[in-house]
């Protein structure tokens, strides 16, 4: 009876850990402007993991007080989708063809974090996707334990 309690538990032990080694797929929730981003463009304008969001880049044409507007109001929009805010912001990305005009043109961005501001790299770069695009910004948030 000893004997076949053990293979019994060494056969369960085997059967969780096989179930469980098969089910290492990240739980994702994604959220679109629209359809065409996930199937024509190949891609989600928020992927959520865990209590993570990861908010694709969000383009402007100029680098000025509008376009950096226009911008942050975008990301807000997709923030707001989880109920998050600026102040949930943990790290901003920025790239943009004119840092000069960027850092001109600051306080229109930190209109929207109100002095909490996230860890953020800044880039110059040569061009983005959209060749008639000046700037993106890209965000990662962290939302409160539920």
């Amino acid at each position: 009876m000893r004997k076949l309690l053990t293979l019994l538990f060494v056969f369960q032990t085997i059967f969780l850990l096989t179930l469980h080694a098969q089910d290492n797929t990240i739980k994702k929730e994604k959220w679109h402007w629209g359809k065409e981003q996930d199937t024509t463009a190949g891609y989600a304008q928020v992927v959520k993991v865990g209590n993570v969001l990861y908010i694709s880049g969000t383009v402007a044409r100029e680098v000025t007080p509008e376009g950096i507007t226009g911008i942050y109001k975008g990301l807000e929009r997709s923030l707001k989708q989880y109920g998050a805010s600026f102040q949930n912001v943990v790290k901003e990305n920025l790239y943009t063809t004119d840092i000069e005009a960027m850092k001109k043109y600051n306080d229109a961005r930190k209109a929207f974090y109100k002095g909490d501001f996230p860890a953020a790299t800044w880039v110059q770069i040569s061009r983005l996707f959209m060749a008639d695009a000046k700037l993106e910004i890209e965000l990662v948030a962290h939302l409160p334990e539920k």
